[in-house]
């Protein structure tokens, strides 16, 4: 992985995380959207301004796919540098809460 990516990507925005998080699965934006409030209980809501520049901002750097459109909806899905970049977000979190819990790693 380019040390860029990681620069621009790690820590990551909650925004950004959920985003990443929900397109395990293939979704257009409003269904990722729905997923993070269902995730958040409502607490994170991605306005579409946030959601379609992240969207294209990760497609360009690779983190994410373009896969189909259905009904002018863009579908897209995780790649394998995405997942990569999630991996390390999630154990930087991982870290992060154990810590506050006073676990030394």
């Amino acid at each position: 992985m380019e040390e860029k990516i990681k620069r621009v990507y790690i820590p990551m925005t909650e925004s950004a995380f959920y985003i990443l998080f929900a397109l395990q699965e293939e979704r257009h934006g409003y269904e990722i959207t729905q997923r993070t409030k269902e995730l958040t209980a409502g607490q994170v809501v991605i306005s579409p301004g946030t959601m379609y520049g992240t969207l294209s901002k990760m497609e360009k750097d690779g983190l994410i796919a373009f896969v189909t459109e259905v009904e002018k909806r863009k579908l897209y899905r995780i790649t394998d540098l995405g997942k990569e970049v999630l991996a390390i977000e999630l154990a930087r979190i991982e870290r992060l809460y154990k810590n506050s819990k006073g676990e030394i790693l």
